[in-house]
């Protein structure tokens, strides 16, 4: 297979799926390496595909913009159990949480696709974090970040404002 046609099924595999597929996954079924897998998303991005790599592996969202309640909360707190707990409560409220910001004093906006939407999504996330030596993204504002949601509908959206709220996460805008 030459490196045309991979990165043409990379696209395939891709746009067929839904969930997430890992570098690794992809670099199995090519039998290359996962920094060549990494080098055709780089390669596949430039040629203007919306390609998301998120914590679950590399995704190109094919949702219609137009139907999505998409909402963006801001909240604080510093410790990995609240972590836990707030992506639990948006989750658990039908919520999908799609990316977290952070607005940095010196960088400016610093965002990561998430793309957590369910408690399994919720352990894998959470073993990573506590896996690795690196600090959550809200580290680098004293625990303030900003989460894009996409809710099913708006009472949804208030029920997690209001439990945020009771948890003392939600910071008013």
């Amino acid at each position: 297979m030459t490196t045309d046609e991979r990165r043409k099924e990379i696209i395939s595999i891709l746009k067929k799926n839904t969930e997430p597929i890992t570098g690794t996954e992809l670099s199995k079924k090519f039998g290359v390496s996962r920094q060549v897998i990494v080098q055709d998303i780089a390669v596949i991005r430039a040629e203007g595909y919306n390609i998301l790599a998120t914590s679950n592996g590399y995704l190109i969202p094919t949702i219609d913009e137009k139907k999505r309640n998409i909402q963006t909360i801001v909240c604080s707190h510093d410790r990995y159990d609240q972590i836990e707990e707030e992506l639990t409560i948006m989750v658990d409220m039908g919520a999908k949480v799609l990316d977290v910001i952070v607005d940095h004093p010196v960088y400016g906006e610093i965002r990561s696709s998430l793309m957590i939407g369910s408690r399994m999504d919720i352990e894998d996330f959470m073993e990573k974090v506590k896996k690795s030596s690196a600090q959550p993204l809200s580290a680098l504002t004293g625990g303030e970040h900003i989460h894009t949601i996409e809710v099913p509908n708006d009472r949804a959206y208030e029920k997690i404002i209001r439990k945020l709220k009771e948890k003392g996460y939600f910071i008013n805008e």
